[in-house]
């Protein structure tokens, strides 16, 4: 949590660690030794030892004696530490995978120096430094193919804790767990009164499973409830880059930025800013309806919220170093979250829900922030062919999934793929409606004049040749033909 990284609260976690009747599986005491191939295998160690542990952060300082834990100095100085050319944080960044958080501090303990080294718990996969991953047994390093029954239980521990109940911040005060959540709002997107005292809050927040309590009396942040209603996502140290960025280009490329931001609210709490902040920044047409100017927004706002929401309930948050990024273009907007979908880009549509991160998500659905169904993909559907507008566009990178919404672009305008993608989602949709696609619902979806059939109908062909609809009554004449998605 970095809002608590002052020197004083630095220095409170080393002296409650010197209390500890010996070295544990998640703290060692270092005197001198600073070989860098030696820490970066004790990070490994360190780090695995953590999760096994159900901690949130292990810690290595130099300085303090392994038996007594007097407080003895060091030489050794991190920033000082240089492998050839590179220096000591780059070359541990580098050869440590997966990427893990970990800080160097350095404190003067009455004209002693002590090295304070915080390491992240690791998550999903064990960490490994270079070509070995290690554990700590007892308050030995040793590597963790050795140890079986450790991995085992590692793997367990990865496998039974979801993302939501693992803690974002460790043994904080009361005083604290006020500070940084945004407790008011969370009462106020329930319908719930503000409880009178403290206590009432805190008990509200622990049975929303967003606070637990810790061993020390004090409470422990999970990552649902700094992730759904933290002030400030920065002041928790592995979340300070799920900020929602908003990002604004001249033009259709990314060569020049007009404006960029983040949200850093937490989710819950700053989704309707964050909509506000992108909605002021898509271009509006101005059009006169019964003598009244009314401007029409490029892009549908329900279709942005839906796809917004889903970026944050579907992303994969162990996924470091990356961000939901909402970016505007001339002629589309795009939406990319970290993580791949846990179905296949062309049945979003139809798929039950299934998400990633479930607490997150049936929060989000009970607060009326995303469509209750779970995907949202239909309400996005519907919104674009209602502007009239190219068919949504869903793609993945190596680590991400992209949704791509296109300016209104006339008929004739439209490539062959832009139409058969149209006209797919439209069967698609048709079908989760119970209903089906024909030659006049194609016509309806594009604007198609209605002596201009055969348009109609060449669109439709396409996509059957393309393979993704089939023909439902195969012997309908042909003006009464319906049309269902490939899959059915």
């Amino acid at each position: 949590m970095t809002i608590s990284r002052s020197k004083e609260y630095l220095m409170s976690i080393v002296k409650e660690l010197r209390k500890l009747p010996g070295e544990t599986e998640w703290v060692e005491f270092k005197g001198n030794n600073s070989k860098p191939e030696e820490i970066g295998e004790y990070i490994s160690a360190l780090a695995n030892s953590a999760a096994l542990a159900g901690k949130v952060n292990a810690y290595m300082i130099w300085g303090i004696d392994n038996d007594s834990h007097e407080i003895i100095g060091t030489d050794f100085q991190p920033d000082g530490v240089k492998i050839g050319n590179e220096e000591l944080e780059n070359w541990l960044i580098r050869l440590l995978s997966p990427k893990i958080n970990f800080y160097f501090y350095t404190l003067n303990f009455n004209g002693s120096s002590v090295v304070f080294l915080e390491v992240g718990a690791a998550f999903r996969h064990p960490v490994r430094f270079k070509n070995d991953e290690f554990i700590r047994v007892g308050s030995y390093k040793k590597k963790l193919n050795d140890h079986p029954e450790k991995a085992r239980d590692l793997w367990r521990a990865f496998d039974n804790t979801p993302f939501e109940k693992e803690i974002s911040a460790e043994n904080v005060s009361a005083e604290d767990v006020l500070r940084l959540l945004n407790y008011p709002a969370y009462f106020d997107l329930i319908k719930m009164p503000l409880p009178e005292n403290r206590a009432g809050i805190l008990e509200a927040l622990k049975s929303e499973e967003m606070i637990v309590e810790s061993k020390s009396g004090n409470w422990n942040i999970t990552n649902f409830g700094a992730v759904l209603f933290a002030k400030k996502l920065s002041n928790f140290s592995h979340l300070k880059r799920k900020a929602v960025r908003v990002i604004q280009y001249k033009g259709t490329s990314k060569l020049e930025t007009i404006r960029e931001e983040s949200n850093d609210q937490g989710y819950a709490v700053g989704y309707e800013d964050l909509i506000k902040t992108i909605m002021q920044l898509i271009p509006s047409n101005e059009v006169i309806e019964q003598a009244f100017r009314k401007k029409i927004s490029m892009f549908p706002e329900l279709a942005i919220r839906e796809l917004v929401a889903n970026a944050m309930i579907h992303q994969d948050f162990h996924i470091r170093g990356t961000s939901i990024m909402v970016e505007l273009f001339a002629n589309r907007i795009e939406i990319t979250n970290p993580g791949l979908p846990l179905v296949k880009i062309d049945r979003f549509l139809d798929s039950p829900p299934k998400s990633r991160n479930e607490a997150i998500a049936s929060f989000m659905r009970r607060v009326n922030i995303c469509e209750e169904r779970g995907s949202g993909i239909d309400k996005v559907v519907i919104e674009t062919e209602h502007y009239q507008l190219p068919a949504p566009i869903f793609r993945t990178t190596d680590e991400h999934t992209i949704a791509i919404l296109c300016a209104h672009k006339a008929l004739n305008k439209m490539d062959k793929n832009e139409r058969i993608q149209a006209c797919y989602l439209h069967a698609a949709l048709k079908y989760v409606q119970r209903d089906y696609l024909t030659n006049t619902s194609i016509r309806q979806r594009f604007g198609i004049e209605d002596q201009n059939m055969a348009v109609a109908s060449r669109i439709i062909r396409d996509t059957l040749d393309a393979g993704l609809i089939h023909l439902f009554d195969k012997e309908a004449a042909p003006k009464l033909r319906k049309y269902i998605p490939y899959w059915v």
